[in-house]
């Protein structure tokens, strides 16, 4: 992480590169695309733990199965 007198050198380029009339859509963007990354991010966790559960339910179902059988046999 850059300490004070390099995030001070960072801010005079930005300031510099884009200008001051610039930076508060710059900023914009960036939190857009940073929500759209965190939304994405969500979305993949959310699947991952659905396919989870649903593997859960069809292994409980097997073994519900395989009892049911032993118990028939």
């Amino acid at each position: 992480m850059p300490g004070g007198s390099e995030w001070i050198l960072i801010i005079i380029v930005v300031l510099l590169m884009f200008g001051g009339k610039k930076i508060p859509e710059l900023m914009r963007g960036i939190g857009r695309g940073m929500r759209e990354f965190n939304d994405a991010k969500n979305n993949v966790k959310s699947e991952i733990e659905e396919g989870m559960k649903e593997k859960d339910k069809d292994d409980e179902i097997r073994r519900l199965k395989q009892q049911l059988e032993q118990k028939n046999a």
